[in-house]
């Protein structure tokens, strides 16, 4: 985005949220160049952007590509920055190859997050990068986040925590500088959907993503499909269970899913929540 432009659209923004994104400019000011972890969220594409305002080429974009990524996931990285003219690079690590994650206990994230931020962080070295970030905001100290541990070990920043940026802050200044990501829903990686002590798999993995895929087609964009072993979990909006239930829609559903591999498929009749398997954790 041309700095001229950013300024200008920046400058609509209530006086609390225009300090707190002053805030966030002298942190990454501060880093003189950085590495931000890119995953597409709301998140990181908002770090991304301010990031590239502020330190224009000494920044890049890593994004880490494994089978708990969806392809569409990995498309928006790309064209995101391609759109922007923000260097970015993919890195391919995999995740599965870590007990710890594969094995899927409650501090799986702590496995994975290590993993990908060591390998970004030697990205980073590379090409001659100072400091690596991460997207997590305040409202994440209130979640059960294990994968925090391994950006504190690592020595990986958050701005958007340390600017004291909340997810609606983050939204209402993406929706202020018109990124497209601002009123995207939530995500998380697909091996957030196995239910804790279930092994994760590739196989498991690819299924989770062609069925969230398939209802993502038929228009239910807040959507997670939770697989407890043989058995998929559907949450969609609660608004959105009725007409998941009619007929054409359900049968279309079933077929897809028993397809995939699915033995069983239940429809969650509390609706979406993000990060519901953590209510095995109390």
């Amino acid at each position: 985005m041309d700095k001229n432009r950013f300024d200008t659209e920046t400058e609509k923004l209530s006086g609390e949220l225009r300090e707190k994104l002053d805030r966030l400019e002298e942190i990454i000011s501060g880093m003189g160049s950085v590495a931000v972890g890119f995953s597409g969220g709301v998140d990181s594409s908002l770090l991304l952007v301010v990031a590239h305002n502020v330190l224009g080429d000494r920044v890049m974009a890593v994004t880490e590509a494994d089978a708990s990524v969806p392809e569409r996931e990995l498309k928006e990285t790309v064209e995101f920055c391609r759109d922007r003219g923000i260097r970015h690079v993919i890195c391919r690590f995999d995740p599965l190859k870590e007990e710890g994650y594969r094995h899927n206990g409650p501090d799986r994230c702590y496995f994975c997050k290590r993993g990908i931020f060591t390998e970004i962080k030697r990205i980073a070295a590379e090409n001659g990068i100072a400091c690596v970030a991460e997207g997590s905001n305040l409202d994440d100290l209130g979640d059960y986040r294990p994968g925090l541990k391994a950006v504190e070990e690592l020595a990986v920043r958050s701005p958007l925590r340390e600017a004291g940026l909340t997810k609606q802050d983050i939204r209402l200044i993406s929706k202020a500088l018109a990124l497209p990501t601002w009123s995207k829903p939530a995500y998380a990686c697909l091996a957030s959907r196995f239910v804790y002590g279930e092994e994760i798999t590739e196989e498991k993995l690819r299924m989770i993503d062609a069925a969230e895929q398939f209802l993502i087609e038929l228009g239910f964009l807040e959507e997670r499909v939770r697989i407890h072993g043989s058995m998929a979990r559907i949450e969609v909006a609660a608004k959105d269970i009725e007409r998941l239930a009619s007929p054409k829609i359900r049968e279309a559903v079933y077929k897809k899913f028993r397809e995939l591999g699915f033995l069983f498929v239940a429809v969650d009749m509390h609706g979406y929540s993000t990060g519901s398997m953590n209510a095995t954790l109390v």
